[in-house]
């Protein structure tokens, strides 16, 4: 006869093995580790500028960067005048004139409202 053979003098009942099974889930799970908390991410909304705002911030973005390096080349010690450093510097200083003209720079408006 297939199955398992009785533990006692009878065979065990189906509420009896029932309960033997949930008393044997409930001994592992105790030894299991709690499931860490679930995080919720919300989507960071959509950008919702304009191209010619998108424009206006990549060319302001581009100006303070150059700002920033102005700063840094006047503050340079006079043993590094002379340095690669400083020769960079001076490289992408000599970039501002272009940045001015992207600022200056007239956009489409598009769809007929040229």
């Amino acid at each position: 006869m297939p199955g398992p053979q009785p533990r006692g003098d009878r065979a065990a009942t189906q509420a009896e093995r029932a309960a033997a099974y949930r008393a044997r889930r409930k001994a592992t799970a105790a030894d299991v580790p709690a499931k860490p908390p679930v995080v919720i991410r919300y989507r960071r909304p959509a950008a919702r500028r304009s191209r010619p705002q998108q424009w206006a911030d990549a060319v302001q973005t581009l100006a303070d960067l150059l700002d920033h390096f102005e700063e840094w080349r006047n503050k340079l010690p006079s043993s590094l005048e002379n340095s690669a450093t400083a020769e960079a510097l001076d490289a992408v200083l000599e970039l501002r004139c272009h940045v001015e003209d992207l600022q200056a720079a007239e956009l489409p408006k598009g769809f007929g409202r040229d």
